[in-house]
């Protein structure tokens, strides 16, 4: 790794702002515009008056695409179970160009169509943000982008559309021996649907989240225009964007940075009964030079069989480890920590000392 020049650490304090950010933004429930529509689960609505007329026109739109209007009900669930609001209409595009219509359509309606509009990915929010009531969700899925195309070189990137899962850009960008050098746990997500959040896994420490990682956006706006943003060319919109929770417009493509993808890597979890102990280390490994690729903290509660059904630095054969971790419903602290290396690179990588 190296050390970690003054820059860096300007940079990291930009993130950590950037993700509290987010973070704060997540818990104001938003029911203005474009790609949220979160209402309170006990607010009535009153039923609105130009829908039918509003949804009607949607069928004179020439799309590549289609838009469905019955039978939406997995439209108006989401990861957090909390709100169910049904769509008026989904939307299934075919190509950008879908989306930008349907977009513009909405806007130079006015107001008075009251239709909201949501981008929907794999479903991952928490509090509605997928979802609008009596509005128009956009099946992000669906959209046909240009093939992904991966560029090697000095500072090698890949192009995707933004319905792609991350979990398909690591399988091609692989087989050229490059992956993205920021994740999110879960790999089975769409790419515009992390960079309108930020993208945290253990990575961030190092590389910052997602967000941090991309060159260059095809982004909707809210009045249906299709606009190339970067940090020098748009540069409000690409930042507005990028974690901007679906605000400020629809990401149809991404330019997103890649590494070197090392063939090997050691996984190991620690498990700690002190939070004291825990956050001590967690926050020496992450200082440290030449540490892991990856550090991740979380806390669990141990269950029975907790020792023998789940993977720990330790064997549950240890009597004297394994005792102190026997009592059920007890809080626990784990450390997850990765090394990446290469074939050559065993013997440096075994020698990577935790504290």
């Amino acid at each position: 790794m190296g050390s970690q020049p003054l820059s860096f650490l300007n940079k990291n304090n930009i993130i950590h702002l950037k993700i509290f950010i987010v973070l704060f933004l997540g818990f104001i429930p938003d029911k203005t515009n474009l790609c949220s529509n979160v209402l309170s689960a006990t607010l009535t609505v009153p039923p609105r008056l130009n829908t039918r007329s509003s949804l009607s026109s949607l069928e004179t739109l020439g799309l590549d695409g289609y838009f469905s209007f019955d039978n939406n009900h997995h439209a108006a669930k989401d990861f957090g179970n909390i709100y169910h609001f049904l769509p008026a209409a989904v939307l299934h595009p075919k190509s950008v160009t879908d989306i930008s219509t349907t977009i513009r359509h909405v806007f130079e309606m006015g107001s008075a169509s009251e239709l909201t509009v949501a981008a929907r990915g794999h479903a991952h929010s928490l509090q509605g943000q997928a979802q609008a009531h009596q509005g128009i969700v956009i099946n992000m899925e669906s959209l046909q982008g240009q093939e992904m195309r991966i560029h090697a070189g000095e500072m090698p990137y890949v192009e995707v559309s933004g319905g792609e899962l991350w979990i398909n850009i690591l399988h091609e960008t692989l087989k050229h021996g490059l992956a993205p050098k920021s994740w999110t746990d879960y790999l089975h997500l769409t790419v515009g649907g992390t960079l309108s959040n930020a993208g945290i896994s253990g990575q961030a420490f190092w590389h910052g989240p997602q967000i941090n990682n991309v060159y260059q956006l095809e982004v909707v706006t809210g009045k249906g225009e299709v606009v190339t943003c970067s940090d020098k060319q748009d540069a409000d919109l690409f930042y507005a964007v990028l974690g901007g929770l679906g605000q400020f417009g629809i990401i149809t493509q991404a330019r997103i940075s890649l590494g070197p993808a090392p063939k090997m890597v050691k996984w190991i979890r620690v498990l700690y009964s002190k939070f004291s102990v825990f956050s001590h280390d967690q926050e020496h490994l992450i200082s440290t030079e030449n540490s892991f690729d990856y550090i991740e903290g979380f806390v669990i509660i141990n269950k029975t069989g907790l020792l023998n059904n789940w993977r720990s630095s330790f064997s549950p054969k240890d009597p004297l480890q394994a005792n102190e971790f026997s009592s059920d419903g007890r809080t626990l602290y784990c450390l997850e920590m990765v090394k990446y290396f290469n074939p050559d690179e065993t013997k440096t990588a075994n020698q990577v000392r935790l504290v």
